[in-house]
């Protein structure tokens, strides 16, 4: 089974958890879930830098730490949700914690390890399943403001939710997230990646300097504090392609994280040819960015 075939039922899976738990509205609760199996979770202030949780074993008795060290709700509940996915996914025990001791996990899209990548598809069903969320998206202008309100309903990050957000809307949408200068990651839409000749951005490559994102983090201190800001931008300032077109550009500081997300979006781009076939879409968009997450 290809990578990308694990990632799409490993999602599949989170949300299959879901309909045998009964869980029909959002948000959806890891901690309490880990409860009803009687797995007992617990806060850990002090982990080594990148780990965003553990999965303890004592014979067939099963805990969960999670890092606390990063004050974000939405961060924690899906480092719990990631060691969830490691206790239900087949084949994860056997391989991640075979005997008794303890497991530390890189969740948020940081490893290339395919267990970790699997324990993360995983934690995104689970938390965001795909029928709920097209549910949320849609209600708000296309962009920053749609993509906070489902954050807050679902109780996730903003990247998480963003990096859903591009893979089931019908819209033209890209998401970079920087630091500095220096592109983490970039993911696009299908509607998006209609637009011909488009620039695809590998991680390390550098932010287009005519764009507010390269002003924007310019002064990192907006960043920490969390600002925004919006433009209208050519597409080709930023993704390059042969045609011009004007797309919305909004960025936001991450905080502590000390990185930027940037959002482009148009309501026109792609809508003429995009199918709205997300499931058959779905295998090529997993595998076009899950090699370059980055939290």
């Amino acid at each position: 089974m290809s990578l990308a075939l694990r990632l799409k039922t490993a999602k599949q899976k989170g949300e299959m958890l879901l309909v045998e738990e009964g869980l029909v509205s959002l948000p959806i609760d890891p901690f309490e879930i880990a409860e009803r199996r009687d797995i007992v979770v617990q806060a850990k202030p002090n982990v080594a830098s990148g780990v965003s949780g553990m999965l303890l074993r004592h014979g067939n008795t099963f805990g969960i730490l999670y890092a606390s060290d990063i004050p974000s709700d939405g961060f924690q509940r899906f480092s719990v949700a990631h060691e969830l996915g490691h206790y239900f996914l087949d084949g994860h025990i056997d391989h991640v914690l075979p005997n008794d001791g303890f497991h530390q996990s890189h969740a948020g899209f940081s490893s290339q390890d395919p267990y970790e990548r699997e324990a993360d598809s995983f934690a995104v069903g689970l938390l965001m399943p795909s029928k709920l969320f097209r549910r949320l998206i849609g209600r708000h202008p296309l962009g920053l403001v749609d993509i906070e309100a489902a954050a807050e309903t679902c109780k996730t990050s903003l990247t998480a939710t963003a990096i859903r957000y591009v893979e089931l809307t019908s819209d033209a949408i890209a998401i970079i997230v920087s630091t500095g200068l220096t592109i983490d990651y970039c993911i696009m839409s299908e509607a998006m990646k209609s637009f011909r000749n488009l620039t695809w951005f590998k991680r390390g490559a550098l932010v287009p300097l005519n764009t507010e994102t390269a002003r924007f983090n310019a002064d990192p201190s907006r960043g920490l504090r969390g600002e925004r800001s919006s433009i209208k931008i050519d597409i080709l300032d930023w993704l390059g392609g042969t045609n011009s077109s004007i797309l919305t550009e909004e960025v936001i500081g991450l905080g502590n994280y000390g990185k930027t997300l940037t959002i482009l979006s148009s309501s026109k781009i792609g809508q003429e040819i995009y199918s709205g076939d997300e499931d058959d879409d779905e295998e090529k968009l997993i595998e076009s960015w899950t090699p370059r997450f980055r939290r």
